[in-house]
């Protein structure tokens, strides 16, 4: 099992990052959270948790242990798996989602995307007693990269196209977002574009 990856940003997008350690490249899905806390950062040491299948050995990874732990919280849920635990954690800051699940806030789960009531119920009963150690996490904090507004719109778009979107579907989303708020940065388009979807 592997704990952390310590090393070099090579690459960073809103649904993936590169990170290079030792001359070796790895691939991490991450969640937007994650993207926000690195995003213009050139070195970072991530949590990671590593899914091994029979066709390929996937890597999350996770600016905090305490968000890995909530993913890992989130997949013991039956009708969980990694990618909307991964959506979860893009749309709800672990804070957030600490702080729906203590609430028993349904509604606000609802929002996510591939999270029907019955999902988001379970969600609640499930963890209702375990996330209670996690209370006071603080949400990853990052820098705003300042960009044009055409550059945030093509990150934005293929964020949520790897995040499952249908590409059409994103890029009426991230224009109208952009239409309103043209000063918007990219994790904040792609919040905004995960309720909208």
């Amino acid at each position: 099992m592997i704990e952390y990856i310590k090393g070099e940003i090579v690459e960073l997008a809103p649904a993936r990052m590169v990170l290079e350690c030792a001359g070796i490249g790895y691939e991490l899905n991450i969640s937007l959270n994650t993207y926000t806390f690195y995003n213009g950062k050139t070195e970072g040491k991530v949590y990671v948790y590593e899914i091994i299948r029979e066709d390929a050995h996937v890597l999350f990874g996770f600016a905090a242990p305490e968000e890995r732990e909530l993913f890992l919280m989130l997949t013991t849920v039956p009708g969980v798996g990694p990618n909307t635990a991964r959506m979860i954690l893009s749309s709800l800051s672990p804070s957030e989602l600490v702080r729906v699940i203590a609430d028993k806030d349904e509604s606000t789960l609802t929002t996510v995307k591939g999270i029907g009531t019955k999902t988001a119920q379970r969600i609640l009963v499930d963890l209702k007693n375990k996330v209670k150690p996690l209370e006071g996490i603080a949400s990853a904090k990052g820098t705003k990269a300042a960009s044009t507004s055409s550059a945030v719109a093509e990150e934005a778009i293929a964020a949520l196209v790897m995040l499952g979107f249908q590409k059409t579907a994103s890029q009426k989303a991230v224009h109208t977002i952009l239409k309103g708020s043209p000063a918007l940065a990219v994790e904040q388009v792609i919040k905004t574009a995960l309720r909208m979807l």
